[in-house]
């Protein structure tokens, strides 16, 4: 037999739910062939190992057989068996001996496919937002919507402070055949809506349609992943899935890329600038092309190696500077002296020089009137 991970074969044993079980094995209360275990992640044989809790040893039941049913909720009850406050729920729908999920709810006054199974695995694939399997639903809704309308709930909406999804809403052209309303309700009028969404949040749907002024009237769920309602069913009704369509759910479960961590943030490098190079302390420094030039050329190779020899040669593009003093500190500095009263004075105007009269001009500066 498979493999099973240890809190999971208790919590099928009857000992707790999950999450007690996982506290009993990590307080060392648990033991598997007379060992105590204590790391979550075992697995276990059920039928061939002995598991203890406390000393005292567990019977564990054979794995139970797989129920996949279709539902074709009506409106007016709940997505849950046996409701705390007494309200109707699928207990009044499905009766079943084994424990059953529910996959994908609806509100109290939608209606429409619901798939209810064992299955746990398939279960949590169907219903992780992360793995983004599509909904299809039809909505009634009052009046036309707008094009600016449906192009803001096709981009998405913000509820709760955050933005939803993007999502398909279509008009379409003529009304789609759904079951008639149950005895006592009028027949509703508006225009119906295909809409398309890979993320379920509560009424959803309904709340955002009211954010572009639209008022939600009928709401049914026709298809969930690649399962789709049975036409058949009445609201109610349920059957169980045929091979074909378990076969499809698996296979659509085990195409599904599971959803990516969360990307952390961390502190970013700072940039290096272009034609930077990092200093090395074993690092030789570099020479300059010119002194390479001089080192290679038959007068340095004639008089011996060039590190005897001073280097005068210059990096391209520079200038011998004179050997320069380091600069004086702000306190070496002399301070600024004081303007005093005799510096204050103004010195007197040199005299100015009478301009020629135009008889004295030089001859050979044209007169400008004469131009």
């Amino acid at each position: 037999m498979a493999l099973e991970r240890l809190q999971k074969v208790m919590a099928r044993a009857g000992v707790a739910s999950r999450r007690a079980c996982e506290e009993m094995i990590a307080a060392g209360r648990v033991q598997v062939n007379g060992r105590v275990v204590t790391e979550l992640g075992t697995k276990v044989d059920p039928q061939r190992d002995r598991i203890a809790v406390d000393g005292v040893p567990i019977a564990v039941p054979s794995e139970p057989k797989r129920v996949y049913l279709m539902l074709y909720k009506p409106a007016g009850y709940l997505s849950v068996f046996n409701d705390e406050r007494g309200r109707p729920g699928l207990e009044q729908l499905v009766s079943s001996e084994e424990r059953l999920f529910t996959v994908g709810r609806l509100d109290l006054d939608s209606e429409g496919l619901m798939l209810l199974t064992n299955d746990g695995e398939l279960t949590q694939v169907l219903t992780h937002p992360g793995y983004q399997h599509p909904k299809v639903y039809l909505v009634l809704v009052d009046r036309p919507p707008s094009t600016d309308a449906l192009a803001q709930l096709r981009r998405g909406v913000v509820l709760d402070g955050q933005k939803t999804a993007p999502s398909s809403w279509r008009v379409l052209d003529e009304p789609p055949k759904v079951p008639p309303l149950p005895q006592g309700g009028s027949a509703a009028q508006g225009v119906w809506l295909k809409v398309v969404l890979r993320e379920g949040r509560k009424r959803q749907i309904r709340r955002m349609a009211a954010a572009v002024g639209l008022e939600v009237r009928r709401l049914i769920r026709i298809q969930l992943g690649p399962l789709v309602l049975d036409r058949r069913l009445k609201p109610g009704g349920s059957r169980r899935l045929t091979a074909d369509e378990v076969r499809r759910l698996r296979r659509s479960a085990e195409a599904s890329q599971p959803p990516a961590p969360p990307r952390r943030r961390g502190r970013r490098q700072p940039a290096t600038p272009v034609g930077h190079q990092p200093s090395r302390p074993d690092a030789e420094p570099r020479r300059s092309v010119a002194t390479s030039e001089a080192a290679r050329s038959p007068r340095a190779q004639r008089s011996g190696s060039p590190s005897s020899q001073p280097d005068r040669a210059q990096p391209l593009g520079q200038r011998r500077q004179p050997p320069s003093q380091p600069p004086p500190t702000a306190r070496s500095r002399p301070p600024h002296p004081k303007p005093t009263a005799d510096s204050q004075r103004k010195s007197p105007k040199p005299p100015s020089r009478p301009r020629p009269k135009s008889s004295e001009r030089p001859a050979d500066r044209p007169n400008r009137k004469g131009r």
